[in-house]
C-alpha cells in the first residue's frame, strides 16, 4: 500500500447486533498490524473500537488512541494501547486522528461514527486533504448511507464527481484491496484552511 503507514478506523463503541461486524473489526485490526500499519482510533476499549485495538495489539501492531477526557469513563479508555492521548474535546480528538493518519476506514457504528466519517469526507471534498476514505460495508450495514448519497446526487446537492470521495468495500479483504490501489495522496492535512 503505497504511502500508507497509518490508518484511522472510525467505528462504534458498541458491537451491534450482527457478529460479523465484530469479526470484521478483529480482522481489520489484525490485518493492519500484519501489514505494519499503525492503527489510529478513538481510544476506547469497548465495542468495535476495542475489538480493532485488541486484535492489532495481539498481532504485534502499534495502536494509537485519542480520547477526550470527558469520554474516558464512558468509552472506557484503552489502557494497553501503544499510545493514548487524552485531549480536551471532540474537535481536538478528530483533528489529531486526521493528522496522524494516511487513510481512513469506516466500520459499522452509530452517530459518532457518522459524524467522524462525514467530517473527514467533507474535508476531502473541500481539498483539505487527499487521503483515501474506505467505507467497510459489512453485511450491507452502510447500504442506507449509499442510497442517501445517491439521493443527494440525484437531487443535485452533491456532485456526481463526489462519489470518488469514498469507496465502499463489502469485506475486510476488499478494504485492503481498495487501500492498495488508492492513488498516492498528499499526507498533509491543511489545518490552516480549517
Amino acid at each position: 500500500m503505497t504511502g500508507i503507514s497509518s490508518v484511522c478506523v472510525y467505528c462504534g463503541s458498541r458491537t451491534g447486533t450482527d457478529p460479523a461486524w465484530q469479526e470484521a473489526a478483529t480482522a481489520l485490526g489484525a490485518g493492519l498490524a500484519e501489514r505494519g500499519m499503525t492503527v489510529v482510533f478513538g481510544g476506547g476499549r469497548v465495542g468495535l473500537m476495542g475489538a480493532v485495538a485488541d486484535a492489532a495489539l495481539a498481532a504485534g501492531g502499534k495502536v494509537v488512541g485519542i480520547i477526550p477526557e470527558s469520554l474516558q469513563t464512558r468509552e472506557v479508555g484503552h489502557a494497553h494501547v501503544s499510545q493514548l492521548h487524552v485531549v480536551d474535546n471532540m474537535h481536538e480528538r478528530k483533528m489529531m486522528m486526521a493528522k496522524l493518519s494516511d487513510a481512513f476506514v469506516v466500520l459499522p457504528g452509530g452517530l459518532g461514527t457518522l459524524d467522524e466519517m462525514f467530517e473527514i469526507v467533507t474535508w476531502r471534498q473541500l481539498g483539505f486533504h487527499a487521503k483515501p476514505v474506505v467505507v467497510a460495508d459489512i453485511n450491507g450495514y452502510w447500504q442506507p448511507l449509499a442510497k442517501l448519497i445517491d439521493s443527494m446526487i440525484e437531487k443535485e446537492f452533491v456532485s456526481d464527481a463526489d462519489r470518488r470521495l469514498t469507496r465502499f468495500a463489502d469485506s475486510v479483504e476488499a478494504v485492503f484491496e481498495t487501500l492498495a490501489t488508492a492513488p498516492p495522496a498528499s499526507q498533509t492535512l491543511q489545518t490552516d484552511k480549517l
